[in-house]
């Protein structure tokens, strides 16, 4: 068949005209597709097969164009309907009514889906900050299991150096650890941490051989911004974490200061087995109870005898001092000097280290009672690292408690869950922060949302009984603070359930507490059995417990003046005496005007 012969032959048979109605139509029909399944979460995969459909269908359109026409009589073979009479094969127009339809549906669609209604997955990614990340833990793919601390150190290094970039919003650890690498519903991951990236991503470690293998993902789109793997000896694994996080960054688009680079490729030692006990210090620190702390205690201390000018190591040895008398793992007398000296250490190693600074910024306020300096210190250590949740966290929950700045304690808390939106802990310490305030109800709202995110914890219940009790639910209180007892033997909620039951007319209960306080194994706090005798209205031997705790230093009456629990000794001779010597009014009325 002749070409001139052939082109002709497609016309007659109306293979053009299927051509370009299939392509009208089939246009239109992906345009709704793609503005109309997102509404009902069709995966994006299913929207791209029926797509692809849609064009494989084109060739197989022309096909039956070129071997079938339709008639008066239905679908004939081409040949047979040649040979029908001429009337019985009137000319049709469909093809013409398909394009305009067609090119006008698709044209309303376009603007329908460019002008008015977003999808709700399209709606939550423009509310989400462009440069806001999370990085989720690594998977670790070297066969010993021992390892796991390598990949997690890993992923944590690369977190805490893109967190020192102001213009970025980096989620915090604690909630990012909640997902596994490579998740399956990436947008749900997105919309609970309150970002749009994602960085996944694998370690595998033989011997002095480790490849790290990361990519960075849209969690909405779930399109791949960047992905790399590195083949590196261990000796070179510091240039890895600051090379991925430069190139996050950059990916990104931040702003980067010459401060906040030098941060981020930074290399704080040259000795790699220092770096590995570092990273075993910071595994163990993450879980923070008692032994793991204990174990990140030797781990850091390993790391600073490896390398004495290991400015990380030094912060590590501070933050786990800091903690420990929280958690009744250490005499505060004992500890906080011990904290101060390694934190002081860390930072003439390092000036630009935000952790120590917080560190010393949380002993001033609780160990010292030096407000003034606990102030430029957490000030100092959020202007290092905005985003530094930690460091929001314990400056919302300890000065400026103290100073009665309860407008700004709860702005520098609902930062710090904004950047550890999983957090449990600062879950609560937002409705802590809601306490001191006088605003129970929304307290009460807020740590019932951190039951929700971990039921087994025993820290919100009895949060949620001080506040219950302060909105005047004394049954409800005494049932929260028996919770918390039955979930863990820390003293302190003992101390609050035998002081509930005093004020609620059941002395024998309140007594058998304070035996209970008097051989318990754990470190008890003088300010605890205080209040359980402040119930019992023994006044003045509640203030001998709480002169106790103040010449030793403990870390429980800097936020005396506002400490609702002890309110029924406002106006008492001796208390004011000592909440004198804590915060003289005169500092307090000029900390408040800062």
């Amino acid at each position: 068949m002749k070409n001139n012969n052939f082109f002709t032959e497609l016309k007659r048979r109306n293979v053009y005209k299927v051509a370009v109605a299939y392509i009208v139509a089939g246009w239109a029909l992906s345009q709704g597709i793609a503005q109309v399944l997102p509404v009902f979460d069709i995966s994006n995969w299913a929207i791209r097969l029926i797509v692809l459909l849609i064009i494989i269908g084109l060739p197989i359109a022309l096909v039956l164009a070129w071997s079938f026409e339709i008639t008066p009589q239905g679908i004939k073979r081409t040949e047979t309907a040649d040979a029908m009479p001429g009337t019985a094969r009137q000319k049709k127009h469909t093809w013409i009514y398909v394009i305009v339809i067609g090119g006008l549906l698709s044209i309303g669609l376009f603007f329908l889906g460019r002008y008015s209604t977003q999808t709700p997955r399209q709606s939550e990614a423009t509310t989400l900050p462009a440069k806001s990340i999370a990085v989720l833990p690594f998977d670790n793919l070297s066969r010993d299991p021992d390892n796991a601390f390598f990949a997690e150190g890993i992923q944590d290094e690369i977190l805490t150096r893109l967190a020192k970039v102001a213009d970025l919003k980096v989620i915090a650890r604690t909630s990012s650890e909640r997902f596994k690498s490579a998740p399956e519903n990436l947008p749900d991951i997105a919309k609970q941490l309150g970002v749009l990236n994602i960085l996944e991503g694998s370690v595998q470690k033989v011997n002095d051989q480790v490849r790290v293998n990361v990519q960075l993902i849209n969690a909405m789109t779930n399109a791949h911004l960047w992905a790399e793997i590195y083949d590196r000896k261990l000796s070179d694994i510091l240039s890895v974490e600051s090379e991925i996080a430069k190139t996050i960054a950059d990916t990104l688009q931040a702003r980067l200061s010459g401060t906040e680079v030098n941060a981020m490729v930074k290399r704080h030692t040259e000795n790699t087995q220092a770096y590995q006990f570092y990273l075993k210090g910071r595994f163990f620190w993450n879980k923070r109870d008692t032994n793991d702390l204990q174990k990140a205690l030797g781990y850091f201390e390993q790391a600073a005898k490896e390398d004495p000018n290991y400015a990380l190591a030094w912060s590590g040895t501070a933050d786990v001092y800091a903690l420990l008398p929280l958690f009744g793992g250490a005499d505060p007398a004992d500890a906080y000097p011990k904290a101060k000296e390694a934190a002081n250490k860390a930072i003439a190693l390092d000036p630009n280290l935000a952790e120590p600074h917080a560190d010393l910024g949380l002993i001033a306020s609780l160990f010292d009672f030096d407000f003034a300096l606990s102030m430029r210190e957490f000030e100092k250590s959020i202007a290092l690292n905005p985003n530094y949740a930690t460091a929001h966290h314990w400056f919302g929950d300890s000065v400026l408690q103290c100073i009665g700045d309860f407008n700004r304690a709860i702005a520098e808390m609902k930062r710090a869950l904004e950047l550890d939106p999983l957090s449990v802990v600062f879950s609560v310490d937002l409705g802590v922060a809601y306490y001191f305030d006088g605003r129970y109800q929304e307290g009460i709202a807020q740590t019932r949302k951190a039951i929700d995110l971990d039921p087994n914890a025993y820290y919100p219940y009895y949060n949620l009984g001080e506040l219950l009790e302060e909105s005047g639910d004394f049954p409800g209180a005494i049932s929260e603070y028996k919770k918390s007892v039955a979930l863990d033997a820390d003293p302190y909620p003992l101390a609050l359930l035998g002081r509930a039951e005093a004020l609620n007319g059941n002395r024998e209960a309140a007594l058998k507490i304070l035996q209970q306080l008097a051989v318990s194994k754990r470190y008890v706090a003088d300010y605890s059995v205080g209040l359980v005798y402040l119930g019992l209205g023994d006044k003045n031997q509640a203030m001998d417990w709480f002169e106790k705790s103040f010449a030793k230093r403990q870390p429980d009456l800097n936020t005396i003046r506002f400490d609702p629990l002890l309110r029924p000794l406002h106006g008492d001779p001796r208390f004011e005496q000592l909440a004198e010597k804590i915060l003289p009014a005169q500092e307090l009325e000029a900390l408040r005007k800062r």
